[in-house]
């Protein structure tokens, strides 16, 4: 754990999100297609996906790293860019099982996934059963992702169980919805970390990051490392999360 050794860990996140941002940007700053950037990108996420698992293993935090990998809106881009990019998830998931199984991995994608190209889905479903027996670190995949569709698809499915008189409307809370969500079962992210430097969250989790702690960094994607990593949870260890609560009583989930 080395540079976190300081940290306790109740101080560490359970569940980390991440917008991985500035691939493309890396690429024209160097002059270079902007493919170049995800396949970049792509070095990054096998060196934080590593880190986490071996925090994971070491404190026993973070349990879920959720990754945004790809948005409903990301079918916009060129044609070339978003095939590059479903030929890449598919050597990503065949590449990396290895890894997983090496790290105690167990993968899962959230998503409008049946919308996605056959062989990306057919490598999901290979490398979700290879690794369900994992005990290790949860890695979400967001892949087709929108948190606007997710929360329309919850309502969706609430609305049918209310039609054939399984559900009563009064009976829907919070956690009826939280419960029809892409992540029901998973704990909530409590660190939301953005690259790139921007400042929006981007149709991400908006339900699930309701009292996530928000840490921007001006590094892009492909520049991001352990080191970068190893900042925000740091910095997520000095947060006072109080929940709307007063200072003081910051008990950490």
């Amino acid at each position: 754990m080395g540079a976190l050794d300081d940290i306790r860990p109740e101080r560490f996140p359970r569940h980390i999100a991440v917008i991985m941002d500035g691939n493309g940007r890396w690429a024209v700053r160097r002059n270079r297609p902007r493919v170049q950037g995800h396949a970049e990108g792509a070095k990054t996420v096998r060196a934080i996906v590593t880190e986490c698992a071996s925090l994971h293993k070491n404190v026993g935090r973070p349990e879920v790293l959720t990754l945004y990998s790809f948005s409903l809106e990301n079918w916009k881009r060129p044609p070339e860019e978003v095939s590059f990019l479903m030929k890449m998830y598919i050597d990503y998931l065949r590449q990396e099982r290895v890894t997983m199984m090496e790290n105690d991995i167990r993968f899962t994608q959230i998503g409008r996934l049946n919308d996605l190209p056959p062989p990306v889905l057919e490598e999901m479903r290979i490398t979700v059963d290879h690794t369900a027996a994992n005990k290790g670190l949860r890695l979400v995949l967001a892949l087709n992702y929108s948190s606007r569709a997710e929360i329309t698809d919850a309502v969706r499915a609430i609305a049918r169980k209310v039609a054939a008189g399984e559900m009563k409307p009064d009976a829907i809370g919070e956690e009826t919805i939280s419960e029809h969500l892409y992540t029901a079962g998973l704990p909530d992210p409590d660190l939301l970390i953005r690259t790139a430097g921007e400042m929006r969250v981007s149709n991400y989790l908006l339900w699930q990051i309701s009292y996530a702690e928000l840490v921007v960094s001006p590094v892009l994607w492909p520049d991001y490392g352990v080191e970068d990593l190893h900042a925000a949870i740091r910095e997520f260890s000095l947060r006072n999360r109080r929940f709307g609560a007063l200072d003081g009583s910051n008990t950490l989930k």
